[in-house]
This record gives C-alpha cells, structure tokens and sequence, in this order.
C-alpha cells in the first residue's frame, strides 16, 4: 500500500516529503489513478477540514474508496466535538497537569504535535497520548485553567501555519514516519484486508498463548487477512488496519478499553468491541442485566455502604463478594462468618461505591461455554484448581495454581446448560464471550460472561482443532467486507 500525501497546493508546501507522492486535493477528488480502491495510505494535509471543504472530503472519499485516511473522517468529527474534547481532557487529566505545571495560569498554552511527537521533545507523553486518541499528521492542541488545566480544543495544523522554527522538525519526524512504515510492515503478497492483534507479552494469564496467536495469524492469512501482532505502542496505528482482535485482558479503566474505542471510532472491526467491554467487565451491569431478563444466576444482591444488615440476613455463609470489575478470579473472595464478610466487604467498598455479593454454589467444574456471533463455538469444563474453590488459585507469593480443563463437543453440552449460555451472550451483543456456569441438577447457573475469553492452543481448541481459528477468522472475514459494503454511507 503506498503512502500519499494530498494537500491543497504542493508546489506551495514548504516541508518535503521523501519516498512519497505528493498530489493536490483535485487531483486526488477527480483524478481516475487516485480513485483506485484498496491501493493508498492518504496523509490528508489540506488546510481546513470544515464540513464540505476540500479536505473533509478527501478523507470522506478516501473512505469510500477502501483508502486508510489520516485523518479519518470520524477522527475529523471527533476534534469537532466539545464532548468528546472534554471526556479526553478527563482521561488525559493526570498526564496534561504534569505536563503543564508550572505555567501562568493566566496564559492559554498551545502546543503544535507533528506525528505525536514535540519539537525539543517537550510534553513527550502528553503529545503521544493526544495523537493517539486524535490521530492526524500535524495537531494543534490549545489548553485553559480551571481548577486545573483542561484540554480547551485540539484541531488539525495546517502546513503553511507551522511555525518556520518548527518546519525542519516537523519534516524530519513526517519523513521519519513514512520510512518506519514501509520498514514496520513489509508486504510479501498481497491481502485483502488487514488485521490487528493486540496482545501483551508480558501478561501473565493472557487468553491465548503463543500457539494460539500464531494459529489465529495463519488462518487470516487462509482467508487473505494479512494479521500483525501489535502491543499498546503501536495505538496510534490503528488506522493502518481494517480490523482490531483483543488478545489481552480488558478494562474499562485500561488502554485495552481506549484502544477498542478508537478503532471503532475510525470504523475497524473490533472484538473485543467497547460496549461489550463496557457490559462485561462490570458485574453490576451484568447482575442487573440477567435479573431483568429473568436468566438463571446465584442469588445476588448489589452491597453499598447502606444495606449491609440486609446483605447479612439474605446468605447464609459461606458467601462470595466481588469487586465490580474483577477478572481471572480476581478480586473474587468468599466470606466464612460474618467476622469475615465485613472485614472483606470494607476493603472492596473503599475501592468502589457497590459490591456484588452471591450465593455460593458448590460444584467440581464451571462450565465454559464460548459464544461468537450469536452461536456456540466451543465448551469446556473448568475443574476447580486442587482442594480450592476457585478454578485459579492464588497464593501470598503470586504463584498461581490452576485446574485442569476438559473440552467437550457442543453437541455433548446439556441443552439447559447451553440455552443459558446463550440466552446471557446474547444479552451482550454478538461478538466473542465466555458464559461461565455451573449446574445444579437440571438448572444451569450464569456465574459471568467474559468479552475476553481464554483461547489457548491445547485447551479450548482440543475438539475443533484448526477449525475453532478458521471460523474466527471467517466472522471477522465477512464483518470487515459487510463494513466496507457500507462505507459510502460515511
């Protein structure tokens, strides 16, 4: 794919660009070369990218045209947008104080960001973290005081307003970005679409193993899904590909939850998408959630400071108490008294406002039942780790125990078990999800739904083998072509 830069007048810029083909705006509009599908990156440099203007429908173009725009369009909208500016200023808070204190609280900083870099290196982090959640090649990023500093407004720096101190800086890191790019992904044959795979090397309990991630790249590549293994520094390309896969535990309160966002916002394929991030990782919202659905759960009540007797007179020890946005069985205790119900809940309750406490339900195994684009994909049978109650078992040391796993056929899984699964999936979109149960008798039990569930090469894919990666890819296949069916409508 070749990098374009597109700009009103090039014979007027006053920065150049090595190793790629600059063209003007019209050319890139009108020209029959330029309307070719699928074959550019388009830097959009033009001035304005007001509604209707040159710019804004380069980027509305290049979208139509299956182009990689920088800006996107939704990127375009995003800097447009006082709401969006303010909940970025929020997040940024902590990094945006850091970078700016010291400052005249009268003055109204403003800092120009060439490819998320600064010129002298100044608010390195800052400028980073603003490119990623906006990214275009020259930013312009304007902050105010108000009891702190708050991000005021951030829009796209047009070439000809660079300072003349800064043009030989922002040449260099555009002509460094480029070069990186062609040495960052290196082509060997032509694919369809793109695909990215954020995973963490260092994560401890990642959901899919080296074995897995290497399987799921060679069936995209199956399917002419060319995917890439990316970490959170590589956020601010996100826009390269046509499609995000999560392989990493997610949070809301994490970059993996930012991630997601952003790429939905550009328009990518996301699974784990954010608002099944958002669902899953709270268990209030899913406690509530299968409650107003009428699906089969423990006993749960919602403890807040102001009905703990009630808590206490509704289970009988023992009971289980989770923090809302717990994961991997952790954050996740059992109370054996009421000595130790109280001691347990305080802790939780000063880290958030409500807690989840359940009925415990005793059993040798969870099930797990793996749920894509509203179907069964895999079942497993989680045995509780030895002479624990907890599938993982954690000790004072950070060893971490853990039982074995059983895969069984979906066809073998008892239709209670498997109704339920489903019923509680459903409740939280169509992407991927782990539904854990357990079962009583008959009756099947929703413990959690996980937007991120474990697939490791060895465990869940024991009965599938191959297949389980192949239909993965396939949804992902046939979502980024119904997606780029609709781009027009941008």
């Amino acid at each position: 794919m070749s990098n374009l830069v597109v700009i009103e007048n090039p014979e007027e810029c006053p920065l150049h660009f090595d190793g790629v083909d600059t063209v003007s705006a019209r050319t890139y509009l009108t020209g029959k070369e330029c309307s070719r599908r699928g074959a550019f990156k388009v830097f959009n440099l033009c001035r304005s990218y007001r509604y209707q203007s040159m710019g804004y429908y380069v980027s509305l173009l290049a979208e139509a045209r299956g182009h990689k725009a920088f800006p996107s369009i939704l990127t375009i909208q995003d800097m447009k947008s006082s709401g969006l500016i303010r909940l970025t200023s929020d997040e940024l808070e902590e990094s945006i104080n850091k970078a700016l204190s010291g400052l005249d609280q009268q003055c109204k900083p403003c800092f120009n960001i060439y490819f998320g870099k600064s010129p002298g290196g100044l608010h390195a982090s800052m400028a980073m973290d603003l490119y990623r959640r906006y990214p275009t090649p020259f930013l312009q990023a304007v902050f105010s005081w108000d009891k702190g500093w708050r991000l005021q407004n951030i829009s796209p720096l047009a070439v000809r307003e660079i300072p003349e101190g800064e043009r030989a800086f922002a040449e260099e890191t555009a002509n460094t970005f480029f070069a990186a790019k062609r040495h960052v992904l290196p082509k060997k044959h032509v694919s369809r679409f793109d695909l990215a795979i954020l995973h963490n090397p260092e994560e401890k309990i990642p959901p899919s193993n080296e074995r897995a991630l290497q399987r799921f790249i060679k069936a995209a590549a199956g399917l002419g899904i060319a995917a890439e293994l990316i970490t959170r520094d590589d956020a601010d390309r996100i826009f390269e590909f046509d499609a995000l896969f999560i392989r990493e535990t997610t949070s809301v309160d994490h970059h993996t939850y930012r991630i997601a966002r952003k790429a939905a916002s550009e328009g990518l394929v996301v699974i784990d998408d954010p608002v099944s991030i958002l669902r899953c990782t709270n268990k209030v919202y899913l406690a509530e959630v299968l409650r107003q659905n009428s699906v089969p759960a423990p006993k749960t009540l919602i403890v807040h400071s102001r009905n703990i007797d009630e808590a206490l007179r509704e289970f009988a020890f023992p009971v289980i108490l989770k923090q809302p946005d717990s994961s991997f069985s952790q954050g996740v205790s059992m109370a054996r008294d009421e000595k130790e119900f109280l001691a347990m809940l305080k802790r939780l309750l000063d880290k958030s406002d409500l807690v989840i406490a359940q009925e415990f339900l005793p059993s040798e195994f969870d099930w797990r039942i793996g749920v894509l684009d509203r179907q069964p994909l895999y079942a497993c049978k989680y045995f509780m780790a030895g002479r624990h109650w907890q599938i993982i078992q954690r000790d004072g040391a950070g060893q971490i125990k853990e039982g074995r796993v059983e895969t069984v056929p979906v066809e073998f899984v008892p239709q209670q078990v498997l109704k339920t699964a489903l019923r509680a999936a459903n409740l939280m979109g169509d992407g991927l999800y782990g539904v854990d149960l357990k079962q009583k008798d008959k009756q099947a039990y929703v413990i959690e739904v996980n937007d991120n569930p474990s697939i490791e090469q060895g465990f869940e894919d024991n009965v599938l083998k191959e297949e389980l990666y192949d239909r993965i890819m396939r949804v992902f296949l046939a979502r980024i072509q119904a997606s780029k069916k609709g781009n027009w409508l941008l």
